[in-house]
């Protein structure tokens, strides 16, 4: 009876199992469709951009004839969403579809193979927050740029928040707008245009925003509201929108507009949970179009400007001929942190300053980052603005202040309306543009003393200079910025903290070119280096440029190098770059429109600094966000959770930079492989953060620099930790696909493949903590381990906490907390020894090097570093005795491997790809392998890499066979896709010893351990049911032999 029961309860275990599984809370987001509307839990929306516009219903008939031909997704895979917008009336060029995520791949496969189809992409969604001092968590994809912080008279509704303190020590920026003489119409003098009766009359302002009130008392020219969310309402109910276009077309004598005549197209792209989706900016900017907008205030932004769907649409709205205005981005005052759409050449992007002319602390620097690493970046902001306690509409009446880039977008919208009204209305559009009104506002400017270009841009705003620029403007192309000058500091830094020498890494400078003559353009002759004099022959230039100048803009870069001759020379060489272009004509011109700009050039030159004072930055082996998940370096950090400002040397690492010069250094970059470098020049090369693969020429060459050629090397590494790697996971619910870092913060398997031939290897570790070395205090900020190092070094260990065990996701609020219950270990990080004729030294950590997220700094570990690895100079505490190794360290721990689940070649530019010089190294070796390296090169892979067709893939992207050049010459790739956290808290199988697992474990195993528990209730069972059948059979066998004894 005990064993009847026992079977029982088993056949009820696995259901009761399964039960309080479910109960549990699961670490996958619920799934939810694009459009705010409720979709199947396994569904999402998918955006398909056709080659042409046609009416939906076309398209919609064209998607069904194509999904019916064999071989057809299944049906009930996928469904059309209708989109009831103003844009319905109009043709489009794109459709949404609702695919289930079962038939994700096939439907998407089918839909790709169609004539007309262009790509498919995941309908993003774009979020608002509101972007304080303490910055909310840093997103994928786009965000609302909102203001950074409010500051209102008498309440301050649900908007208001505490007003911060600015970094600098002056108070005059708190005046309150309220003073007439503080209106920000007043301080840019927009009363002496009112007074000439110029106030924005038909200009046709669209707002991208978040929505006005029609009877809002404020606006006196309001011609249409439009609606393009799902929330039935055109009302403002969060006052962003209104306070953007009281501040460009206000008539409230307390808080007035720039342009209160402008007509007023309001455009509700947010809803108010301030949730906002790609289709709905899509349909919303083929409306502007349709419409005939003039000015397009935009109010979001974000790091990822390789969301296609979105840059493309943007580059066409300016092509025809709606000129965009947007914030450059609240990410200051870190440096590489420009924010998209502003950071394309097409569009003004808009940077903040105080009322001393200082760079607003929490405004975006430059450069672009674009064009790395074998370029280099553009000049952004175009133009700097107030933006600090600026007084705009409330949302029904009064007036307020807020502060933010996204404050100075709409003062730099209003004087563009204003500027556009003092074009007669029949001349208009041959006349203005994206590129002449630019013109006009860059040329206008006025530059501040204290920032460089990379901060200001052309400078802060002048209304009335660039009035009269386009009070008599004919249509013309130039260059921004049209000078270069090396003895003006620091408005032109980097360029004027190091001169050009012989034998140098050719400087580039990267100008935008500005076609005011047409939306496309072509250079008509090759640039034209014209010196002044005849010592500026010693100043050889290539040049590199767009092939055409399209929408409106284009790139022109020297790369600069001193010829060999000049090797002693000193003093300043000067002349221009003369730039040729033209234009189809003009409707009513029977030839084409050219133009000839003019880049004036002053530089300085010394003779070649000595081999030991000279170190070479690599950049070549850096991988940014976009377009791979690329974790931060240190895992304390969770306002940020992406490595994205450049890690350049002129962008995150500029203090660096500016310390090393100080010092006497002279550092030149390599954006090539290290084939392409001559390491007899060089002291010292310096990896810092590096995240690519090795070409194994590279491996050989380098180990013969430092053995043969005495180079010193000098390596900062990170972390490295496949778990963690694992546990940063996280499920996206728009693309609903899974996302994994495609490294850790440094790729350790790959440097210890390049130390290898050195005896020295880096571990998996991951140390956290303080220490002391001769006095100096340093912070060691998730770095790494040494766990091989050659007899002979020395090598340094320390206390430190090992968190690898306890790292979780960033998104864990206590992670600090549990790490630093762990305890303390001695670890080694730091390590030198001489190899043959070179120096090389390694440390595990580069976050003090790394002026983002920087607890403490170790320059002064640096320069020792540095003055052992290129001088030969040996510091008596780094080079003590007691820490000199009589015997190689080799730990018996496995050194770390590369993850076999990602398909790295997609980020890499390495794996995969061919091995060659590029146009940032010295000019002899363009376009060929190297520096005695034959002609057939090898081609990087990785092994461990194994391809598979799950479609749980990690940074999934879906993408068409046609490729699109960026503005440097650099291929485009997908956008990654705004995102939700993963926190994975269960360890399943491969999690639990710390195995490297395929990513779509994190999906099967969820249901493995109920399905195996299941299976073994199921056998348990099954047994004793045998069993018991068994005890039958004996005891009726038993019972028949009694009575045949009987």
């Amino acid at each position: 009876m005990a064993a009847e029961k026992w079977t029982a309860y088993a056949a009820f275990l696995p259901l009761l199992l399964l039960l309080a599984l479910r109960i549990l809370p699961s670490d996958s987001p619920s799934g939810g469709g694009g459009g705010g509307e409720t979709l199947a839990a396994s569904a999402a929306r998918y955006v398909v951009r056709f080659v042409e516009y046609r009416p939906a219903e076309e398209h919609r008939g064209y998607l069904e004839d194509g999904l019916r031909e064999p071989p057809s997704p299944p049906a009930g895979s996928w469904r059309w969403v209708e989109r009831r917008n103003p844009a319905a009336a109009y043709p489009t060029d794109f459709a949404v579809l609702e695919i289930r995520d079962e038939h994700r791949d096939a439907v998407v496969a089918a839909v790709q193979e169609l004539g007309r189809v262009r790509d498919v992409h995941v309908d993003t969604s774009y979020s608002r927050g509101v972007l304080s001092v303490d910055r909310s968590q840093q997103q994928r994809g786009k965000r609302f740029t909102a203001m950074s912080f409010e500051c209102e008279e008498g309440g301050g509704g649900k908007e208001a928040v505490s007003c911060p303190k600015s970094n600098y020590s002056s108070g005059s920026w708190r005046r309150k707008l309220h003073m007439q003489k503080s209106h920000v119409t007043s301080l840019f003098g927009a009363e002496r245009l009112w007074g000439r009766g110029f106030t924005g009359k038909k200009v046709k302002m669209a707002i991208f925003d978040t929505g006005i009130r029609a009877d809002h008392p404020h606006f006196r020219n309001i011609k249409e509201r439009t609606n393009w969310t799902n929330e039935d309402t055109l009302n403002d109910n969060l006052g962003h929108g209104t306070f953007v276009a009281g501040v460009i077309a206000g008539q409230d004598a307390e808080c007035p507009g720039f342009a209160p005549d402008t007509e007023i197209y309001a455009f509700r792209v947010f809803t108010d949970a301030q949730i906002s989706y790609t289709s709905w900016f899509l349909d919303a900017f083929n409306y502007a179009i349709a419409t005939g907008m003039d000015v397009l205030n935009l109010s979001i932004g974000g790091p990822d400007y390789l969301d296609l769907p979105f840059v493309e649409k943007v580059w066409e709205l300016t092509a025809n001929n709606i000129i965009m205005v947007s914030a450059i981005g609240n990410d200051g005052p870190l440096y590489g942190t420009l924010n998209n759409p502003a950071d394309q050449s097409d569009v003004i992007g808009v940077g903040g300053i105080d009322y001393n002319n200082h760079i607003a602390s929490f405004s975006s620097r430059g450069m672009t980052t674009w064009e790395l690493p074998h370029g280099y970046g553009r000049v952004k902001p175009d133009v700097v603005a107030y933006s600090r306690d600026i007084m705009g509409s409330k949302i029904s009446t009064g007036c307020k202040t807020l502060s933010g880039t996204s404050v100075a977008s709409p003062v730099v919208a209003g004087v563009v309306c204003l500027l556009v009204s003092v074009i007669p209305e029949d001349k208009r559009k041959s006349i203005l543009n994206p590129a002449s009104m630019k013109q006009a506002l860059v040329e206008g400017a006025s530059k501040l003393l204290g920032p460089n270009i990379y901060e200001q841009g052309a400078g802060k705003l002048d209304l009335w200079q660039s009035y009269e620029i386009l009070e008599n403007y004919q249509p013309r192309a130039s260059v921004f910025p049209n000078k270069l000058d090396f003895t003006d500091c620091p408005y032109f830094w980097p360029f004027c903290r190091q001169p050009l020498y012989a034998g140098a890494m050719p400087v580039v400078f990267n100008t935008t070119i500005l076609n005011g003559m047409g939306v496309i353009g072509y250079v008509k002759d090759p640039p034209v280096w014209q010196p002044s004099e005849d010592v500026g022959n010693l100043l050889s230039i290539h040049f590199t440029y767009s092939d055409v100048i399209w929408p409106w803009t284009g790139y022109l870069a020297l790369h600069m190098q001193v010829k060999d001759e000049g090797s002693q020379f000193s003093g300043i060489i000067s002349g221009n770059v003369t730039l040729s272009i033209y234009s189809p004509a003009a409707q009513g011109e029977s030839s084409p429109r050219s133009s000839m700009c003019v880049l004036y050039l002053k530089i300085m030159v010394v003779p070649t600094p000595v081999r030991s004072r000279r170190i070479l930055w690599d950049q070549f082996h850096n991988i940014k966000y976009p377009s791979g998940y690329v974790p931060r370096d240190s895992l304390n950090v969770h306002n940020d959770i992406l490595d994205w400002h450049g890690d350049h040397l002129h962008t995150n690492f500029h203090i660096l930079f500016n310390m090393l010069r100080d010092a006497g250094y002279y550092i030149e970059t390599l954006g090539s492989p290290f084939t392409c470098f001559d390491a007899s020049n060089y002291g010292t090369l310096l990896m810092v953060d590096l995240e690519d693969e090795y070409f194994n020429e590279e491996i050989q060459k380098l180990r013969d620099d430092v053995v043969h050629k005495g180079l010193g090397l000098a390596v900062f590494a990170e972390w490295y930790h496949v778990d963690t790697m694992v546990k940063m996971t996280f499920f996206d619910e728009n693309t609903r696909s899974w996302w994994t870092p495609i490294t850790g913060g440094a790729n350790i398997p790959a440097l210890n493949e390049l130390l290898a031939p050195f005896g020295i290897a880096f571990g998996d570790k991951i140390l956290t903590g303080d220490f002391s070395i001769d006095g100096e205090q340093s912070h060691y900020a998730s770095g790494t381990d040494i766990v091989q190092f050659p007899a002979g070094g020395f090598l340094h260990s320390f206390e430190l906490q090992e968190n690898s065990k306890t790292a979780q996701d960033s998104s864990t609020p206590d992670t600090q907390n549990s790490q630093s219950q762990e305890k303390s270990k001695l670890s080694s990080i730091l390590g030198m020894v001489e190899a043959g004729e070179g120096r090389i030294a390694v440390y595990g950590d580069s976050n003090c090097l790394d002026s983002s997220h920087m607890v403490t700094n170790c320059y002064w570990l640096l320069r020792k570093i540095v003055e052992f690895a290129g001088n030969k100079v040996r510091d008596p505490v780094l080079f003590s005795e007691a820490v000199q190794l009589k015997l190689p360290v080799s730990e018996n721990n496995q050194q770390p491997l590369r993850r076999p689940d990602v398909n790295f070649s997609t980020y890499s530019t390495v794996t995969g790809k061919g091995l060659i010089c590029h146009k940032d190294s010295r000019f002899e070796v363009w376009g060929t392998k190297g520096y005695g390296i034959q002609l057939t090169g090898t081609t990087r892979k990785l092994p461990e890499y194994q391809n598979r067709g799950f479609s749980s893939t990690p940074n999934l992207t879906i993408k068409a066979s046609d490729n699109r050049q960026d503005e440097a010459g650099s291929q485009e790739t997908l956008s990654t896709p705004n995102a939700n956290k993963f926190d994975d808290k269960r360890d399943y199988f491969g999690f639990i010893g710390h195995e490297e697992v395929d990513i779509g474990m994190l999906v099967a195993s969820q249901w493995m351990v109920p399905c195996f528990a299941a299976t073994t209730c199921l056998m348990v069972y099954l047994s004793c049911r045998v069993q018991q059948k068994r005890r039958r059979r004996r005891k009726g066998s038993a019972t028949g032999r009694l009575t045949s004894v009987v």
